[in-house]
């Protein structure tokens, strides 16, 4: 898949550390796959983002999230809890990508609905490497749900399981 250019994606990406979020925005943009690459630093600014509040009322929602555990103002769990909880926003895929390696956090992640948990690498060329299978990943192998359709369908499933509940 390197240096092709396949169907666009939104990204967002919610690290407080700005050498990782650098890092991971030139490995993606060098293969030239997004369409948009969002970063914000915290968990409150993430949930404002996915909310469109404040400085954010015309983001798009995004097709994937990368998502640290340990952020300011709001951690990473709560932050997945959240999205995870929301009919507007479960849908979208979230990868836990942390430097946490702790089986306590790995558990926790997954019974949130971490779509998956990758333990940061230090080493600059192993983290490259992550970052490039996440892009493989997410964006050659996995079929992701339509951007406006993700919804409507989930408000049909509601519907459906009303009827029938109530038949």
């Amino acid at each position: 898949m390197r240096n092709t250019i396949i169907e666009s994606v939104d990204i967002l990406v919610v690290e407080d550390n700005a050498g990782d979020a650098r890092l991971i925005r030139e490995v993606l943009n060098y293969n030239k796959i997004i369409n948009s690459l969002s970063i914000v630093n915290d968990g409150v600014e993430a949930l404002d983002f996915l909310h469109n509040r404040g400085k954010y009322k015309n983001e798009h929602k995004p097709d994937l999230i990368i998502l640290d555990l340990n952020l300011p103002k709001k951690d990473g769990r709560e932050v997945l809890s959240e999205i995870k909880n929301d009919d507007n926003l479960k849908h979208i895929p979230v990868v836990v990508m942390t430097i946490s390696q702790a089986e306590e956090d790995i558990l926790k992640s997954y019974n949130l609905h971490a779509n998956c948990y990758i333990t940061k690498p230090i080493d600059l060329d192993q983290f490259i490497d992550v970052v490039r299978s996440i892009e493989d990943f997410w964006f050659s192998i996995v079929k992701l749900p339509p951007r406006s359709n993700a919804m409507k369908v989930d408000s049909e499933v509601r519907v459906k399981k009303s009827e029938k509940d109530n038949a």
